[in-house]
């Protein structure tokens, strides 16, 4: 569908939906406007005239709260305004000085509303010992989030835990795996937060998003407050950016200077893959910067031995140390797609077996794929098998090695390279 024809189909739907709205006919009205509202989404952020990009995000602003106020009337039975022709309820006056007040508090009370989401209440349950390697990381993770909740006494007089810690590395090499453990070691509220929950396309919301953020840290302290992919929330600022996204990083930098400042007990955890990017201003705000480098040899062993987990296995300390070997340049992802894949291994082996012969496990009968050559085989397909008679090979060291095979690692000697000449410049290694 091209530009005009979503534009057309944006209007027409957006006109029927304040036609059925002026006749009362709310549900319908409702129903039209959510998907008037969809196109004008698209069109809004898609659209190359800036002209009419402008009058779409009006019409789109209105369109949201008409909608927002049928449904809260269809869901609390609260009698709805007239609508206006543009499809607005009209707003009673107010006394001087009382309209700006009660729509700041109402603003206010909606976007941290819209943050709650953002709150970790479940704890993600990865340890510190589930993170393979990153001795480094892992321990100023600690000084920062562990140590100044359990031993207080440690931090006395001019000693103060970081606030601002910045993770960066090539992708997968578990950045945020550390701000999982961090959420479950940590005894405080976790803020889990990517920079799509902090910008808004209305004027002015994106920097009051950052302001109830950090707003509400404060009030549920200890906290952390972690950014992904910090670097699309935060990049150099330059004289071709728009002001909107000025106004998102100064809010930003005003509310880090705070914390870095004043505020104990209240920790800002940032992870980015492109560090470079990152404004300066921002980088120094970020008091420690560390780079979560690909796993040594010894974290490759231990993160095969964590992604297998209690698979049943014949693997041998050598086929694991040869693994190891063998994954240099591998990230920590890519090593569990390497292990994901040779866990499909059995399966494999059973789609495809032709011959299966019994056996006895705990006193039942089971079938396991086997040779023709085999004095016991029996010729079948998997699909012959009896539902729960079936007991798959266990995997072995054969199977990683084919699957290496055809694997190659994501992260490219370039993207190493810039990297380390962060790390060498403003970083600390991991």
């Amino acid at each position: 569908m091209s530009n005009d024809e979503i534009r057309k189909k944006a209007i027409d739907i957006a006109k029927r939906a304040v036609e059925e709205d002026r006749k009362q006919n709310l549900e319908e009205a409702y129903s039209l406007y959510k998907q008037a509202i969809k196109y004008f989404i698209h069109i809004q952020k898609y659209e190359p005239n800036p002209i009419l990009k402008n009058n779409f995000s009006e019409k789109l602003n209105e369109y949201l709260k008409r909608a927002e106020e049928i449904s809260n009337f269809l869901h609390n039975e609260e009698s709805p305004q007239p609508v206006l022709s543009g499809g607005v309820k009209q707003q009673p006056k107010k006394r001087n000085g009382e309209e700006g007040k009660g729509q700041d508090d109402d603003a206010n009370s909606g976007l941290k509303k819209s943050l709650e989401s953002a709150i970790v209440t479940e704890k993600p349950n990865v340890k510190w010992t589930d993170v393979a390697g990153l001795a480094t990381a892992k321990q100023i993770l600690q000084e920062a989030v562990i140590l100044p909740t359990r031993f207080p006494e440690l931090f006395v007089g001019k000693v103060r835990p970081w606030k601002g810690i910045l993770l960066y590395g090539p992708p997968g090499t578990g950045k945020s795996y550390l701000a999982k453990a961090c959420a479950t070691e940590a005894s405080g509220t976790f803020f889990s937060v990517s920079s799509s929950d902090l910008v808004s396309k209305f004027m002015g919301e994106s920097e009051r998003l950052v302001r109830s953020l950090f707003e509400m840290a404060r009030k549920s302290l200890p906290a952390i407050i972690f950014i992904d992919e910090i670097d699309s929330l935060c990049g150099s600022r330059s004289e071709g950016e728009n002001d909107a996204t000025r106004r998102i990083k100064t809010e930003f930098l005003v509310q880090m200077q705070g914390v870095g400042r004043d505020e104990d007990g209240l920790l800002v955890l940032g992870a980015t893959n492109i560090p470079w990017e990152l404004d300066p201003a921002i980088r120094r705000r970020f008091e420690r910067r560390v780079y979560i480098s690909l796993p040594e040899e010894h974290a490759r062993r231990s993160l095969f031995e964590l992604n297998i987990g209690d698979t049943p296995n014949d693997l041998t300390d050598e086929d694991l140390d040869e693994l190891a070997r063998l994954t240099e340049g591998y990230s920590g992802s890519d090593i569990s797609t390497v292990v994901k894949s040779a866990l499909m291994e059995p399966i494999r082996k059973c789609q495809s077996a032709r011959y299966f012969k019994r056996i006895n496990e705990g006193g039942k009968q089971k079938f396991t794929p086997c040779a023709p050559s085999d004095p016991e085989a029996i010729e079948m397909s998997l699909m012959d098998v009896p539902t729960g008679s079936l007991k798959p090979p266990k995997i072995n060291g054969d199977d990683f090695f084919s699957i290496l095979g055809s694997a190659k690692p994501s992260v490219s000697q370039a993207d190493l390279e810039k990297q380390i000449q962060f790390t060498n410049d403003f970083g600390l290694e991991g």
